[in-house]
């Protein structure tokens, strides 16, 4: 069956317009969890967090490469981390003169703490939703945010358009 223009530019518009909504969503409650660790802890830091745990101590480098972000940015988002415990500077142990950043088993109470609370939020949004339709929901949206990483990164080596 062809697909109508039409009715595909209806479809983008209004998937467009639920991205816009839910990114609105998302930054007034920054998916926050419930109860006492709501909004305690900020989109970058979770994710930073979460990225050394899942992943394990790394350099600066290898961490901004894997969030899709610089480097300096990566500093700045870390730095705070360090002066409050939740992340600590060590030396790689291939290379005594390298830094790595790692979670501290503070910094993994916290998470878990954050991640607990986040669940819990997920569960009450979707708790009229189907097992099935929460993995459906998860892959489609771990599929966007792919493309949506992928393009920026070609956007990004191609360099601005004029």
């Amino acid at each position: 069956m062809p697909s109508n223009p039409a009715n595909s530019d209806l479809l983008l518009d209004a998937l467009q317009h639920e991205v816009a909504v839910f990114a609105r969503r998302a930054e007034q409650t920054r998916l926050g969890g419930v109860g006492q660790a709501r909004n305690s802890m900020d989109r970058a830091a979770y994710l930073l967090l979460n990225r050394l745990d899942l992943e394990g101590p790394m350099g600066v480098k290898a961490l901004a490469a894997g969030m899709g972000i610089d480097s300096s940015t990566v500093t700045r988002q870390v730095a705070p981390l360090v002066d409050t415990g939740l992340v600590k500077r060590t030396s790689h142990p291939e290379d005594g003169r390298a830094v790595v950043l790692a979670l501290s088993p503070r910094g993994l109470a916290r998470l878990e703490e954050v991640r607990c609370s986040r669940r819990e939020l997920m569960a009450r949004v979707t708790e009229d939703w189907t097992e099935e339709e929460r993995a459906s929901f998860t892959a489609l949206l771990t599929r966007f945010n792919l493309s949506l990483s992928e393009l920026m990164a070609a956007v990004a080596e191609v360099g601005p358009t004029s």
